[in-house]
Formats: C-alpha cells, sequence, structure tokens
C-alpha cells in the first residue's frame, strides 16, 4: 500500500515536468509579444538600447502578474469548493469579485485618493462580507440539488452588480467601473502589481493549511471531532479567498470561472487530496491565465482583447460542460 502511494506521488510529481516546460515557454512568448520593438537577440546582442527597459518596465511585470493572479485566483476557488463542498462555486460566482468591486467604487466615491493598499483591505473587507452572505444564503435555502448553490450565487451577484452599476451611473462612473470588472493586464506595470504577490503568499500558506482545510471541507461535526475549530478554520479560509479576489480586482479587474474550471480539471485527473492537488492547481492557473492572454493579444494584433473577456468565453464553455458532465454522471 506504501509503495502504491510513493509511485502515486512520483508520477504526480514527474508529469509536473510538462507544465513546467509548457509555462516557461508561454512565459518567453508572453514577454516578446507587444506592440514595442524587442526582440531576445537584440537584446542579448545589445543593438535595441531599450530593450531592457521595455521588459523590466512592462513585459516582465505583466508575465509575472498574469502568472501570479492566475495561481492565487484558482487556489481560491479551490479552497471555496472545499469549505462550501460544492465544485460549482468559486469567486465569480458566489457574489465575492462582485462585492470586491462594489467596495472599490465605495472607496472610489467617499476616499478616491485613497493608496493602493487601503483600496485593497477596505475590497477585502467588502467581499468578506459578500461571501458571509453568501453562505447565509445557503444555509437558509433547502438544497435539494446541487446545481442550486451556483445558481444562488450568481442571483447574489448580479444583485451586487446591478447596485454597483445603479451608483457608477448616478456619479458618472461607468467607465471606470467597466475597467474594473473586465480582466485587463494591459495597464499593468513596474509598480503596479506588486500586490499580487500577496495573493501568491495566501496561496502558499492554504497549502500549508491544507490538510485542515481538507477536515473542514468534510462537515462541522466531523471537524469539531477531530478536535478542531471548524468555524475558526472556515473564516481563515474565506479571509484567505476575499483577499486575493481583492488583490486581483484592485490590480487587473475581475477574472470570471477560473477558480472553478482549473480546480474541477484537477480533481478529475488527479483526485480530491488538497495537498497534492494545490501545486498542480497553483501551475494550471498561471499557465491558464497566461495562454488566455497570449490569445488575446495575438487575435486582433497589435491591439488586445481583455483577458477578462477571453477567460470569460472559454471559462463559460468549460462551465457548462462540467455542468452537463455532472447530470449525466448524477443520471
Amino acid at each position: 500500500m506504501a509503495a502504491s502511494v510513493r509511485s502515486a506521488r512520483h508520477i504526480s510529481h514527474a508529469w509536473l515536468a510538462l507544465p513546467l516546460l509548457l509555462t516557461a515557454a508561454l512565459v518567453a512568448l508572453s514577454v516578446a509579444i507587444g506592440a514595442g520593438d524587442f526582440s531576445f537577440a537584440g537584446l542579448l546582442a545589445g543593438t535595441q538600447s531599450d530593450a531592457w527597459q521595455l521588459l523590466v518596465v512592462s513585459r516582465l511585470p505583466r508575465t509575472l502578474a498574469l502568472l501570479l493572479a492566475g495561481m492565487s485566483l484558482a487556489v481560491a476557488g479551490l479552497i471555496m469548493q472545499m469549505l462550501v463542498r460544492n465544485r460549482f462555486v468559486e469567486p465569480s460566482t458566489a457574489g465575492t469579485i462582485e462585492a470586491a468591486t462594489l467596495g472599490v467604487l465605495v472607496l472610489a466615491l467617499l476616499a478616491p485618493d485613497t493608496p493602493v493598499f487601503g483600496k485593497m483591505l477596505v475590497a477585502a473587507g467588502f467581499a468578506m462580507a459578500g461571501t458571509f452572505l453568501f453562505l447565509g444564503l445557503l444555509r437558509r435555502i433547502p438544497m435539494r440539488s446541487p446545481y442550486l448553490v451556483p445558481l444562488v450565487g450568481l442571483i447574489l451577484g448580479g444583485v451586487i452588480q446591478a447596485v454597483t452599476t445603479f451608483f457608477a451611473f448616478r456619479h458618472d462612473m461607468l467607465q471606470t467601473l467597466h475597467a474594473w470588472t473586465v480582466g485587463d493586464f494591459s495597464g499593468v506595470l513596474r509598480g503596479r502589481y506588486e500586490l499580487l504577490w500577496i495573493g501568491a503568499v495566501l496561496a502558499f500558506a492554504a497549502w500549508v493549511a491544507a490538510d485542515r482545510f481538507t477536515v473542514a471541507g468534510m462537515g462541522q461535526q466531523f471537524t469539531t471531532n477531530l478536535g478542531l475549530n471548524y468555524k475558526r478554520l472556515t473564516f481563515y479560509g474565506l479571509l484567505i479567498v476575499s483577499a486575493i479576489s481583492a488583490v486581483v480586482v484592485v490590480t487587473a479587474g475581475s477574472i470570471p470561472f477560473l477558480g472553478l474550471i482549473v480546480p474541477n480539471v484537477v480533481s478529475i485527473l488527479f483526485g480530491d487530496n488538497m495537498r497534492r492537488s494545490v501545486p498542480w492547481v497553483a501551475l494550471l492557473g498561471g499557465l491558464f491565465v497566461l495562454a488566455c492572454d497570449i490569445v488575446g493579444r495575438l487575435v486582433v494584433y497589435p491591439y488586445e482583447i481583455p483577458i477578462g473577456t477571453v477567460v470569460g468565453i472559454i471559462g463559460g464553455a468549460l462551465f457548462l460542460f462540467l455542468l452537463l458532465r455532472g447530470r449525466s454522471r448524477d443520471a
């Protein structure tokens, strides 16, 4: 038995090499793509005088931001699915992202000169309030089907978004609101993406506490019987989810369905062991976001389609596929 477990772990780690190599290739491609004159040959030969500045100020920060956002959001989706015990829940289907956007709008109206870190804290507070509201609704609504859970979250998110749109319209801020709600990394430069490292640290913290979150995902009674504080674990998990959502919204806007698609794919391939799944979820999350951004930049080159639109189209299609797949398995 122990030998088979070690063999499974060895296979899992060996397969990590393939997405790592693919990620490295996409990182190089992401750095090379852009309207500015840049090439690795010119960079190394020293024939392009502004190549290093373009690399350090724009290309590399954007690529790092994509990876950090994808990794952290995917892990946030995994945590939420474990705590809610539903495979169709993630920050964009639970009202979390919409609540964070509302927090940014409120701060823009009341205190527009607030530093970026302050915006993140306020957005995280609103995101957590929206998430707890979602959980409160789930406790009061009889869930006869697992598909009702994301439906409740989508309805709640729609209501919060409607309130946000109303106040943005009243104060002539619809264009600004659109910039927040559609994920876009075109404006990411050095000095404007560093908050995403907080999301990466929180994702690592989730990996450290993976076993505890796995226990919490088995229910309050089971967690309490093992001597763990269920409410505290739930609070910590949702705090991580809210902070990651706020960091991404403040930095680049909303990226829908990412935290739903990647954890489900990893679960299908490698099972539900969270400690083993987190590295895969993080790696494939960063890979998926990076690939979608490259697609958006190449389709109408030298212009680009916002990554939120590309991920929304691909993620929406995969979301429907998972729903239909789940229904066929239940049948």
